[in-house]
């Protein structure tokens, strides 16, 4: 018995010096100089710290914390190809073509555009939806023209679409009263002539936040009546007495994505969204207001056939839909479906010339266009001042153009 009580305190003591051995060989076996002062990571460092790039790790976060659940896993082994559902073994997820690649965002507008919105507590769709064109939008591009969407409601939708990374919540946070005063306040105190709001969608409240929406526009034309305003909103849940009221609230663009094709809205989009609903949304806004530009959005690389998407813009024609833009999907998180493939920028080019025989006033097609694009809204408040009688852009480009963009 001696022997054994005397054995074990060594014992002990030799594992702790064996581990306490094999740490430090871990440290030192992991252990990274410095880069070289010229390096290309040190060059990145520097230029990350000197432009307070902070968001990178905003950036490059997946969104996806944690282990899948049994549920999730299962979803995820499963996608859309052709309105059938099918073993993603067999589809190899492509890889991301060069037409597809953008910069890392930062840039002195980028920091000043995100310190500003924080410090009014509004929340941005190019951030919660992950925009690839967040970089030229908030940086500014060639013209240090900055541009950024606000998005009303909180960050918190009651929806979980397969394709769209903002955060979902059944039960969302109370509406911030304030919220309509301060967009307006911002936005005036920005100078700008083109804004574009959208919102989540909040399934869980009565009108759907269509009276938040109509106050916020209100707020807007009564602090700066110049201002053209675009819209973005859900389907209200079908409400066509909800459309109305945001139609009616003074705004000039009314828009409302169907997403994708007929046959893969039920395996894209959450099951409370239809495409003849979001055509009904659309047809509604047009007929209240028949002088209201109305505006639509699919994503490509679903799975969708062409005679699929040439369905979609017939339907959106008979709807009496004014513009529509064409972009890629792009998988936000592990969480969503996978990119069934990466659409060609000679196949946008021909769904842009399509479009335009079809009717539409204006198309914007390419792999980074989105919902709200920064060149749309150019071509679409020249439409707006024709129709008012007020001279128009030269250029879509022109430096002293300011407007603020999203990238849905």
């Amino acid at each position: 018995m001696l022997k054994q009580t005397t054995f074990l305190p060594r014992l002990y003591n030799h594992a702790r010096l064996g581990a306490a051995v094999s740490q430090q060989w871990r440290t030192h076996a992991t252990t990274v100089s410095d880069p070289a002062p010229n390096s290309k990571l040190s060059k990145l460092r520097e230029r990350l710290a000197a432009e307070d790039a902070q968001a990178l790790d905003e950036f490059v976060n997946t969104g996806a914390s944690g282990k899948l659940t049994p549920e999730e896993a299962l979803e995820l082994k499963q996608t859309v190809v052709e309105g059938k559902k099918v073993k993603t073994s067999k589809l190899k997820q492509p890889r991301l073509p060069s037409w597809l690649k953008t910069d890392i965002p930062s840039g002195g507008n980028y920091a000043r555009i995100k310190k500003d919105l924080r410090g009014l507590k509004l929340h941005t769709v190019c951030e919660e939806a992950r925009c690839p064109n967040i970089d030229s939008c908030w940086g500014g591009g060639e013209h240090e023209t900055a541009t950024a969407t606000i998005m009303l409601m909180g960050d918190e939708c009651t929806r979980g679409c397969r394709f769209c990374s903002v955060k979902t919540n059944r039960k969302p946070q109370a509406l911030d009263p304030h919220e309509p005063e301060h967009t307006s306040e911002a936005i005036s105190r920005w100078g700008l002539d083109y804004v574009v709001l959208t919102s989540v969608d909040r399934d869980d409240l009565i009108d759907g936040g269509s009276g938040h929406f109509a106050e916020t526009i209100r707020k807007i034309k009564t602090k700066a009546p110049h201002i053209l305003v675009e819209c973005l909103t859900g389907d209200f849940g079908g409400s066509l007495e909800c459309v109305e009221k945001v139609a009616l609230s003074g705004l000039d663009v009314y828009a409302h994505n169907i997403e994708t094709v007929e046959a893969l809205t039920p395996y894209v989009r959450d099951r409370r969204a239809g495409f003849r609903q979001s055509l009904s949304v659309l047809k509604h806004a047009k007929d209240t207001k028949p002088d209201l530009i109305t505006k639509s959005s699919i994503m490509l690389g679903c799975g969708e056939t062409d005679d699929e998407v040439q369905h979609a813009l017939e339907e959106l024609r008979k709807a009496n839909v004014d513009c529509v833009t064409l972009g890629q999907y792009m998988r936000p998180t592990k969480r969503h479906m996978k990119v069934h493939e990466y659409v060609t920028p000679e196949k946008f080019k021909y769904w842009e010339d399509k479009g335009m025989e079809m009717g539409f006033k204006y198309v914007a097609s390419g792999p980074l266009v989105r919902s709200s694009y920064k060149a749309g809204e150019f071509y679409i408040s020249n439409i707006l001042k024709k129709q008012k009688g007020l001279p128009v852009s030269e250029s879509p480009s022109a430096p002293s153009e300011k407007k603020i963009s999203s990238s849905l």
